[in-house]
């Protein structure tokens, strides 16, 4: 049976923590809008789609090729949700901002160069999809899709609420993070159920 609770417990937990894609939405929503920086979202969508694809088709012809690479990814997966979690917790209440250029291609080529989102497909897929869905093409783009929509949505809610979050992580950032990290920290011990 598919463990949706840990994935989508894990996809979530890595969507709303802050990244290069909710603090620039952030960010350029404050600066120009919602309505001005929604074309950056939309890019994000369509870059963060077609990187998670990309990330799908290489992680399921490797994991078909070298099926002794899931171990080594698990572990990395895990370690990687450690120090997330780790440096969640010891993070400051000061979100940094950038100023950008706020344009669909700017969002669609971020995401390029995002590594949260590479790491964020290959656990996905490493730990979660691979054991179940393993060279079905169908539901390998379904989940990819999914883990893409997963991430828009949260990164339209760090653009709708720029301002809001920024107040809540500022006033509340010990228990946030402590709540966040926590979180993290349960996704990278059920790696290994």
């Amino acid at each position: 049976m598919f463990p949706w609770i840990n994935f989508l417990s894990y996809a979530v937990v890595t969507a709303v923590t802050p990244g290069p894609n909710n603090i620039m939405s952030m960010s350029n929503a404050g600066r120009l809008g919602f309505r001005k920086s929604f074309p950056f979202n939309l890019g994000i969508w369509a870059g963060f789609s077609a990187v998670m694809v990309i990330c799908t088709c290489f992680c399921n012809m490797l994991s078909e090729i070298i099926p002794r690479i899931k171990l080594p990814m698990l572990v990395i997966g895990a370690l990687y949700m450690l120090w997330l979690a780790f440096r969640t917790l010891k993070s400051s209440s000061v979100i940094e901002e950038t100023h950008s250029e706020s344009s669909f291609l700017s969002g669609a080529f971020l995401q390029f160069v995002n590594p949260k989102i590479y790491i964020y497909c290959i656990v996905s897929m490493e730990a979660y999809i691979l054991p179940y869905c393993q060279g079905e093409w169908p539901l390998l783009l379904f989940f990819a899709l999914l883990l893409a929509l997963i991430g828009f949505v949260f990164t339209l809610c760090w653009s709708l609420f720029g301002s809001v979050f920024r107040l809540l992580f500022s006033r509340y950032a010990k228990i946030t993070n402590l709540v966040m990290a926590g979180l993290l920290v349960f996704c990278a011990v059920s790696l290994f159920r």
